[in-house]
């Protein structure tokens, strides 16, 4: 299948960063099943950890909606991106088949593809990407559930490693980014300490810090035409 090779190397990234992923999944109390399917039609490493962390902290599905919509948002704007790779033919079905399939790794390989882009190369990718990161969600449940206590608590720390390794190639690339990230680490740790805000659940605070600080920077650091347009 189309893409399907591509995959591979993608899907073999995913099982190693995904089995960390499973520990907070395990300590949100989900089972491997449940893990699984939740990574098979999601397949967003931020956006699950952020619904997990809803889920430990037992707060409302509408924050678990709010929460999950803002940290997704930018696979929107991927999808949106990608329309322009398609030939004027392609079928509604079919754009919506590829924006489904739509990561950061997938949607980097079919923008790099010459000329128009062909459905069946990001579906055959995501065919083979999306099951290891499944697996990978549902081995490090099944880890944790095995492990002690202190061992599932230090390898937690491999889904943080993540999105280290996320952020900081943009950060180094552009001043803005870091200073928002900066933000972000200092507002984060005051309203984990703060009176009366540290008592509000993790899952609120994230969704109003992310609205917060995302809404400020597009602000002081608008974008020109020309160059989104680049």
């Amino acid at each position: 299948m189309l893409g399907a090779k591509d995959g591979i190397p993608i899907g073999l990234g995913y099982l190693a960063v995904s089995f960390a992923l499973g520990i907070a999944a395990k300590n949100a109390g989900l089972t491997a099943l449940q893990g699984f399917v939740t990574s098979l039609i999601n397949a967003a490493s931020a956006g699950e950890y952020a619904g997990f962390r809803v889920i430990a902290d037992k707060s409302p599905y509408l924050i678990m909606f709010a929460v999950t919509l803002v940290v997704n948002a930018r696979y929107f704007l991927m999808s949106c991106s990608l329309t322009q790779k398609f030939s004027p033919d392609a079928k509604l079905p079919q754009r919506l088949a590829a924006g489904f399939c739509m990561t950061d790794e997938i949607f980097g390989i079919s923008m790099a593809q010459k000329g128009f882009l062909d459905y069946r190369y990001t579906v055959g990718a995501a065919v083979v990407a999306y099951p290891l990161w499944a697996v990978g969600t549902a081995l490090g449940i099944i880890a944790g559930s095995v492990l002690g206590d202190n061992l599932v608590t230090a390898l937690g720390v491999m889904l943080y490693a993540m999105f280290i390794c996320i952020v900081v190639p943009p950060a180094k690339e552009d001043k803005r980014v870091l200073a928002a990230v900066l933000v972000s680490m200092l507002l984060s740790l005051v309203c984990s300490l703060a009176p009366v805000v540290k008592d509000i659940a993790e899952g609120t605070r994230t969704l109003v810090l992310t609205v917060i600080i995302s809404a400020a920077a597009a602000l002081i650091f608008p974008r020109e035409e020309a160059t989104e347009n680049e």
